[in-house]
């Protein structure tokens, strides 16, 4: 039984003791109506590609992210392939040895550049792959460029040796600066004091590569699995934005995770997120 279960399981104990119908979390169509995980796994089922988007310590979003994945292991015959934002592309060679069994986790740690929270968060997932064989795709830019665009721009990406460039999406980056998702992020730093327009480029150019590595790696009838951060697929924007542009037919299934003080009702302001949005319980906690 893993760690994120048993938090789910004395949560929701503790939380009877307070409440009639405790609900850790609850799940909402684009309109804000709500909905069934059910409906959820049938629609994930015909997807070429299911985005997950999580909050990075949402316990659980990371418990419903294995789950789903299990189930359309089992729903597909194992016809599905999994990606994921935490894994940079220079780090997909440690991270195929592993999943093939060829190294431990302590080989992996010194071999890629892992999350620090790894571990309890994003293991049990590739574990997953490797006691089933299933490919798992490091789909993000090495940090290291997305740091270089962020500081002189796209144009710093010139420079680069063709080894490098592998690594990234094919030059020049497409980009789109009126994107709503790329004006709120400038415009929260603004609010903070600092107006950098290189910012959203950089998130650019992690959505460009990522989209990149999935359409590469898509297979026809399999489901390509991608966890993400929420910011990379919310609103149909970044990361779908870059792969509709590669693939214009592409069946896509969004998932959102938000947090809110109450998950009887979805706040309007995450209307229009995702297909299906899950709304957990603020007051869970958290991985980290």
């Amino acid at each position: 039984m893993s760690k994120s279960f048993l938090i789910i399981v004395m949560w929701l104990i503790n939380a009877s003791l307070f409440a009639q119908e405790p609900a850790a979390f609850k799940i909402y169509n684009a309109k804000g109506k709500k909905t069934s995980y059910k409906k959820l796994l049938k629609k994930a089922t015909k997807a070429d590609v299911v985005f997950f988007g999580e909050e990075h310590n949402n316990t659980i979003a990371h418990w419903l992210e294995l789950k789903l994945t299990e189930d359309l292991f089992r729903l597909k015959n194992g016809k599905i392939i999994l990606g994921a934002e935490m894994f940079e592309r220079d780090n997909q060679d440690a991270l195929t040895r592993y999943v093939k069994g060829e190294i431990d986790e302590k080989q992996l740690d010194s071999l890629a550049r892992l999350w620090p929270n790894f571990t309890k968060d994003y293991k049990p997932l590739v574990d997953f792959a490797r006691e089933h064989k299933l490919p798992f795709i490091a789909t993000n830019i090495p940090r290291r460029y997305a740091s270089m665009v962020y500081k002189k721009g796209f144009e710093s990406l010139d420079s680069l040796s063709d080894r490098e460039k592998s690594w990234i999406a094919p030059l020049p980056i497409a980009y789109d600066s009126t994107l709503s998702q790329y004006v709120r992020m400038r415009d929260m730093m603004r609010k903070h004091g600092h107006d950098n327009p290189n910012l959203p480029m950089a998130q650019a150019v992690k959505d460009a590569t990522m989209a990149y590595s999935i359409a590469r790696n898509l297979k026809d009838g399999y489901t390509f699995i991608h966890y993400n951060g929420s910011y990379h697929s919310a609103f149909d924007q970044g990361i779908i934005w870059y792969l509709r542009r590669l693939k214009p037919d592409i069946k896509i299934l969004t998932v959102e995770v938000i947090s809110q003080k109450q998950t009887d009702h979805l706040e309007p302001e995450y209307k229009g997120t995702a297909d299906f949005i899950i709304v957990t319980d603020e007051s869970f906690p958290k991985s980290y």
